[in-house]
């Protein structure tokens, strides 16, 4: 399939943009080929510069749990663009926007809203550390909480894509407040805790892991986090940035009963505009300024724009009785395909899915951590990726990233990707 102006539109972009891109991931080294630019996106739908449309399992890393361009969506956006852009100063929609979080993340009393999920992590750990008066934090190997210095030791999602699973310009000092345990294993969390007695500010963890592929929290892991928190004393921070709206209506924390102290929210929180938010118990988000001590800012938090676009997709969200379970059918038709793709072809693959999030592994499984789900062959995983797209089906362009189904998906689009993923896993493996 010939993409002529977005290869050019690459070209151009290497000259002025490191990589050609304003996300690694996006450039595609994992899979090789050039990225095709997209130009437009609507339901389940995107379309490239040079007119190629292809059924969408990306949704913009998340966010389009709805599919693109909701029409209801957009038209917020374009009447909240009419009043003006930015304001930097308290609007209505901010608070409308924050009691309807209120009212569906069980742990959530209060909220504060910034720019990007990574933001949202960055605040919880900080507040999670002021209000603790300790330094170190547990986080797992494999998830992902965005770019910031504390995040970035052995972590997931581009990191692990790029091969660069810790990056220069993190310092010593962040290195060794960051402690890692594995993945749904609740003694190499306690083992954590117990090497650094009272020194423990907060544990902080994907409830389903997202950035790694989808690899679901196993029996007991989650409650299991919850008590060793409350035994050591620890802040428990549920990142939900991706889970968040998606895997429940009130998230994984609603799905499996386990309340956090702390969550951040991003992606669908922001209908597909730039968003990121954290809340909890009103005392301990009373600590943050201007009421506390703990300082956190943003000029552009709270922006009209992402504001509207957020709303109206949650009063969408709560007022779709049947909205989870047409995307659990939907999404147990292609997980059902998929795995039958496998037995045909006989590919050593296996699947993983959290509702309407899940990943095809190119690992026979089953995948529990970091160290199973990077036990995958990306070689295949790269020839199956270029067999797809070459089918008109677009995927994350990596091993170790989930793909959303959404409810603008269709089940003849969902047995089109069966279809498409059988010829391109017998691609994959031949010879």
């Amino acid at each position: 399939m010939e993409r002529k102006r977005s290869d050019a539109l690459m070209a151009r972009a290497e000259a002025v943009i490191p990589g050609g891109v304003n996300s690694p991931v996006r450039a595609f080294r994992a899979v090789g080929g050039r990225p095709p630019f997209l130009a437009s996106a609507a339901g389940a739908t995107v379309t490239d510069a040079d007119g190629h449309a292809y059924v969408d399992y990306v949704g913009s890393w998340g966010p389009a749990l709805l599919g693109h361009a909701h029409p209801l969506v957009i038209e917020a956006v374009e009447r909240a663009a009419r009043d003006g852009l930015s304001f930097g100063a308290p609007a209505a929609g901010e608070v409308e926007l924050a009691e309807l979080v209120v009212e569906l993340v069980p742990s959530i009393e209060m909220v504060r809203l910034v720019s990007s999920g990574t933001e949202a992590t960055m605040s919880a750990v900080r507040l999670a550390r002021g209000a603790t008066g300790r330094a170190k934090l547990i986080k797992f190997e494999g998830c992902y909480h965005g770019h910031g210095d504390a995040f970035l030791i052995r972590a997931g999602s581009g990191a692990a894509t790029l091969g660069v699973p810790s990056s220069p310009g993190v310092t010593p000092g962040t290195a060794a407040d960051t402690l890692n345990a594995r993945y749904n294993d609740l003694d190499s969390a306690r083992a954590c805790f117990e090497s650094h007695p009272g020194d423990v500010a907060a544990l902080i963890v994907e409830p389903v892991a997202g950035n790694m592929g989808c690899v679901p929290p196993a029996e007991g892991f989650l409650p299991g986090l919850r008590a060793l928190c409350d035994e050591h004393g620890a802040l428990l921070i549920f990142d939900e940035v991706m889970t968040g709206f998606r895997v429940a209506r009130g998230g994984a924390q609603e799905r499996y009963g386990v309340l956090p102290d702390l969550t951040t929210l991003g992606k669908i929180l922001g209908g597909g505009m730039p968003v990121g938010a954290y809340g909890g118990p009103r005392d301990l988000m009373e600590r943050m300024a201007p009421v506390g001590p703990i300082y956190q800012a943003g000029t552009l938090s709270g922006n009209p724009l992402s504001v509207a676009a957020g709303l109206a997709t949650l009063e969408l969200i709560r007022g779709d009785a049947t909205l989870y379970d047409r995307l659990e059918a939907l999404s147990a038709r292609l997980d059902a395909g998929l795995q039958e793709a496998i037995d045909t072809t006989g590919a050593p693959c296996s699947m993983a899915r959290v509702g309407s999030m899940s990943t095809l592994f190119f690992t026979p499984g089953p995948v529990r951590d970091w160290e199973t789900a990077s036990a995958a062959d990306t070689a295949a995983f790269a020839r199956y990726f270029g067999a797809m797209l070459d089918r008109g089906i677009y995927l994350a362009p990596s091993a170790f990233e989930a793909g959303f189904v959404s409810a603008a998906h269709t089940k003849k689009q969902i047995d089109r990707t069966i279809a498409a993923a059988r010829e391109s896993l017998a691609v994959a493996f031949e010879g």
